[in-house]
């Protein structure tokens, strides 16, 4: 495994709609490992193969509810429900962060790395990652969905907002656990 170079906003690669997984080989399985290593490394939520350079439909998604890594080859989002607004960010755009709206629970058909089809759902950030991801697959930014930027001071508000709104779902379920 090794880590690799995540690259940034303003390279084409970003820009192109990826090709699908034709050969489930030990290539593939050397960059589902890099990609797995890498996105550790950055402390993201997922990453698509264009992020790292290559223009194949692969990501790997980091399951938030069980830090499990969910490997995703020729994904298609194939089910949605619900909505859900909260902060995003990319690791190809280091340092910005906008309120994006996408579904609360995604479901979505992809191949594993033998090639072989499978069903996965998320939910929270789990089903945001797995929108983000996919539309990196063609060609897409998260910048599209926004209108601007969160400013440091919005961020920092925002981040505070969470923060009590989480302290005050912890008190409410030990009220009801007592």
């Amino acid at each position: 495994m090794a880590l690799r170079k995540i690259v940034l906003q303003g390279n084409e690669c970003l820009t192109r709609v990826c090709r699908p997984v034709t050969e489930f080989n030990p290539h593939l399985h050397e960059l589902l490992d890099d990609m797995e290593e890498t996105l550790r490394d950055a402390n993201g939520a997922g990453l698509p193969a264009p992020q790292v350079g290559v223009l194949r439909r692969v990501c790997v998604v980091l399951d938030e509810e069980t830090d499990e890594m969910i490997e995703l080859i020729n994904p298609e989002i194939i089910a949605t429900g619900g909505e859900q607004t909260g902060l995003e960010g990319c690791l190809s755009i280091p340092g910005k962060y906008a309120l994006v709206s996408r579904p609360e629970r995604v479901r979505v058909r992809a191949v594993d790395r033998s090639g072989e089809p499978f069903e996965t759902e998320g939910e929270g950030l789990t089903a945001r990652a797995f929108c983000h991801e996919i539309e990196h697959l063609d060609g897409h930014l998260f910048v599209e969905h926004i209108d601007h930027f969160l400013s440091d001071e919005e961020l920092d508000e925002y981040l505070k907002n969470q923060e009590r709104e989480e302290q005050d779902k912890e008190r409410e379920e030990k009220k009801e656990q007592a």
